[in-house]
């Protein structure tokens, strides 16, 4: 197979069904020929083989997917991954990140993080010494600091300035306002008591959306590295590193840091990861039901179609997409209004094969 491959449905499910008859035959397949095993969304090929090293080298899960996700925040995939992003309406660059323990199903996350530009490492911090789930803001900011992290730094770069210059002369548009008046195009913006939206929209264009839901969202300006790493010993991780939607309202924190939506992992079963609009996908628990589906002996390839439909229902505009695996090692990919790509490294593969999916 190519190190990039299309899967159309027909041709996901065949191979589905053939790697399915591959595990079986009355005998147990061992281990050692399927862990290691990497999955993660987009081709962040560099972030993958960091992932694949470690945990080929011995790491557990939990920390192969800290390497992994890492090297991404490193590299800034997409530019929305990493210092240095995606801003928001202030030209300020945040951070969201998760890990979650598939075995003890502890989880650790941060969400508009400011001035520490180590994500996915904040995140473990919080899970490792805090009886916490997720800090937020400015104070986790201080306590990643207080644990060790570097800081505080400017988080922002000359792209993502010039980034956002040019959309402050596009009169602030595309944004994620809606149902306000500002006084001018880019704010500050209000609501007036006697406003009639449904006369007022066509008559006034600084109105914002005028409680219509479109999405802003594209391959690079609003990205999320999810990966799940299922380690020598079988055992399962996730972890998730973005700086979330460009343009966003300063103190939004998207769904890269909600367990369940961006990423979840159980050992028993497997894991899923995301990627999207979160702040449409964490009304749903994407990934919590993909794994949940799975549990009940649904296909990977099923349980991450059924979890897409479901948003897609509700949401028929939406932009998004997971990738499922179980704990044998069969992977899938679902999505709706983008193409979808996302990434694996197993024992038979020489390299990181890219899979392609069709909405």
């Amino acid at each position: 197979m190519d190190s990039q491959t299309q899967i159309t449905p027909s041709l996901f499910i065949l191979s589905l069904l053939l790697h399915s008859l591959s595990l079986a035959g009355g005998h147990e397949v061992e281990n050692s020929s399927l862990y290691p095993l990497v999955v993660s969304t987009w081709p962040f090929l560099e972030a993958v083989r960091a992932a694949w090293t470690a945990a080929d080298d011995g790491f557990s899960a939990v920390d192969a997917v800290v390497e992994g996700c890492a090297a991404c925040e490193e590299l800034r995939c997409d530019g929305t991954v990493g210092p240095g992003g995606s801003p928001d309406e202030n030209g300020e660059s945040t951070m969201d990140a998760l890990i979650m323990n598939g075995v003890t199903m502890e989880v650790g996350a941060v969400g508009a993080m400011r001035f520490v530009k180590d994500g996915i490492r904040a995140a473990k911090l919080v899970m490792q010494h805090t009886q916490h789930t997720m800090l937020v803001g400015d104070q986790a900011s201080a306590f990643a600091i207080s644990m060790g992290l570097s800081g505080p730094s400017n988080l922002s770069s000359p792209e993502s300035m010039d980034k956002w210059i040019k959309w402050k002369e596009n009169d602030c548009q595309p944004n994620f306002r809606k149902n306000v008046l500002p006084s001018n195009s880019c704010g500050p913006y209000h609501l007036k008591d006697s406003m009639d939206f449904g006369k007022t929209c066509s008559a006034n264009k600084f109105i914002q959306n005028c409680g219509s839901v479109t999405s802003h969202v594209g391959r690079h300006n609003h990205d999320t590295i999810s990966m799940a790493v299922f380690d020598r010993m079988g055992h399962i991780a996730v972890g998730t590193s973005t700086n979330g939607a460009s343009f966003k309202i300063p103190g939004r924190v998207g769904d890269g840091p909600i367990a369940g939506s961006s990423a979840y992992a159980d050992s028993e079963v497997g894991a899923c990861g995301a990627t999207g609009d979160g702040d449409i996908m964490m009304r749903f628990l994407p990934c919590y039901q993909v794994v949940e589906s799975m549990r009940l002996g649904m296909e990977p390839i099923l349980a991450a179609r059924d979890a897409i439909s479901r948003i897609r229902r509700k949401f028929p505009d939406f932009i998004g997409a997971v990738f499922a695996v179980n704990k044998n090692g069969l992977h899938a990919g679902a999505c709706h209004g983008w193409t979808f790509q996302y990434s694996v490294r197993s024992p038979q593969m020489k390299d990181v094969q890219v899979f392609t999916v069709v909405p």
